[in-house]
Order: structure tokens, then sequence, then C-alpha cells
């Protein structure tokens, strides 16, 4: 999982930690919720929606340094485009896998000190 540690500590440069940590946990919420978002989009077959949910979270992960997250969320907002089922179905099972890791890695280099 490749986290953007610069970006964490320039955005705890930038607010402090107070202000940071709670800038990082509303995005890891946000995040979960469109993550769940994306999953339940594609199981309906609404794509539109499943679009919308990876576009946020793109925006939302760069935000707080997820790189690998967002580049994956990409993926997954050009291939509904792309009308390829296989790998729109691998790569929206990898954004689950890499999703949750991620949210892990950031929790956990949140606890550390920055």
């Amino acid at each position: 999982m490749q986290v953007d540690r610069d970006r964490l500590d320039q955005l705890y440069n930038q607010l402090g930690t107070s202000g940071a940590d709670g800038v990082v946990s509303r995005a890891m919420e946000e995040l979960a919720v469109r993550l769940s978002k994306v999953e339940s989009s594609y199981k309906k077959g609404d794509f539109e929606e499943m679009q919308r949910a990876a576009r946020s979270m793109i925006a939302i992960s760069e935000q707080i340094g997820m790189v690998t997250f967002a580049k994956v969320a990409e993926d997954v907002k050009t291939l509904v485009l792309a009308e390829d089922s296989t790998a729109l179905a691998a790569c929206v099972a990898r954004l689950m896998r890499i999703g949750e890791n991620s949210l892990l890695a950031v929790w956990d280099l949140q606890g550390a000190s920055l």
C-alpha cells in the first residue's frame, strides 16, 4: 500500500495535530462509506452511481496521501465507461482490498507520531 507520508506530514504541519486528525478521520469515514457505495452499486448494476462514488474517492484519498487507493479508484471510474465487465469486476475487487488495507495503513500512520 502506498501512502504519501509527505502529504500527511504536510497536512499535519498546516493544520496542527488536532485539525489534521479531524480531517483524516472524516476522510477515512467518507472513503469507507463510498467504498461500500461502489460495492453495492456494482452489485446492483448502477454504474453511474459507482462512477460518481469512485470519482469522489479519488479526490478524498489524494487529500490524505492514499496514492494507491486513488489510482485504483481512477481505474474503476475509467473501466465503467470501457464496458469491459471482466476488467471492471477485477478492478472493483482490487479496490475493495486496496481500500480496506489503505484505510488501515492511514489509521496506523495517524496513530504514529507525525
